[in-house]
């Protein structure tokens, strides 16, 4: 099984070795130009619908190149340029080693601190996530930059207050109370870009339909040592950092906007 990661020898550049498609013209992140963007009147007409449910003991894991929560509960999003259900299946964040980088998507070439990523897969068409992931239209994926500000984030406190406990890698916990992945999203859900493109992980598949959100959520500078603090291995090893692939040409892609 191909090794990737961040570094210099098994960074971003070099997963075309392994996944070709890393050269395929629908890949993601992408720089998100605002001018650029097509104001459509079908995504307002649609609107976009998070049906978000409580999860009991959600299991909040570090796979060794960030944290990522894995979801039971029948949590679903449909509408805006979605066509059919789909079910939240996980989310996970991207963040850098210091405030001026760690997103993936950039705004007008700016970098964000870190990008939470909430990733769905097509149930009206596909049976599991992994049925799902190689499909043109299997996954939909929020896209949610995260800013600095003097007062922690309240719905992921309950994530960031339990990090040592997943500080290396192949370690889990349950979260002790429900935790519903609603109050991760911005106040404004209305307001977001979509367009076509792919995991921004190998295998890279051409699968996702992204929209990314205008509004970004708030979180605090020891929220974001929380996550910096977390290891890509055991006791010792180096820690979680600037795990971010950088964006790609957007090409013959549409940009579309669900605002003016």
């Amino acid at each position: 099984m191909a090794t990737w990661g961040y570094g210099n020898d098994n960074g971003p550049a070099t997963w075309v070795k392994s996944f070709p498609v890393a050269a395929g013209t629908r890949q993601s992140p992408i720089d998100i130009v605002p001018t650029a963007a097509k104001c459509d009147t079908k995504l307002t007409e649609n609107p976009l619908t998070v049906n978000y449910s409580p999860e009991p003991a959600m299991e909040l894991c570090n796979p060794g190149l960030s944290v990522k929560a894995n979801i039971k509960s029948k949590s679903v999003i449909k509408g805006g340029p979605l066509e059919g259900e789909y079910k939240l299946e996980q989310f996970h964040l991207h963040w850098g080693s210091a405030d001026k980088q760690g997103s993936e998507h950039t705004l007008n070439g700016k970098m964000f601190p870190a990008e939470l990523h909430l990733v769905h897969y097509n149930a009206t068409k596909y049976s599991s996530f992994g049925e799902a992931v190689d499909k043109p239209d299997g996954l939909a994926v929020f896209g949610i930059f995260l800013k600095i500000s003097d007062k922690p984030h309240q719905g992921l406190k309950s994530l960031t207050d339990v990090l040592s406990e997943v500080q290396y890698k192949d370690k889990s916990i349950n979260i002790k109370q429900e935790y519903n992945p609603v109050c991760l999203l911005p106040d404004n859900i209305n307001k977001y870009w979509t367009y076509l493109g792919s995991l921004t992980t190998p295998p890279l598949c051409e699968s996702v339909t992204w929209i990314v959100f205008e509004e970004p959520i708030e979180v605090s500078e020891d929220q974001m040592k929380a996550f910096r603090a977390l290891c890509c291995g055991e006791c010792g090893s180096a820690p979680i950092v600037d795990n971010y692939r950088p964006p790609l040409p957007l090409g013959n892609r549409q940009l579309r906007a669900s605002f003016q």
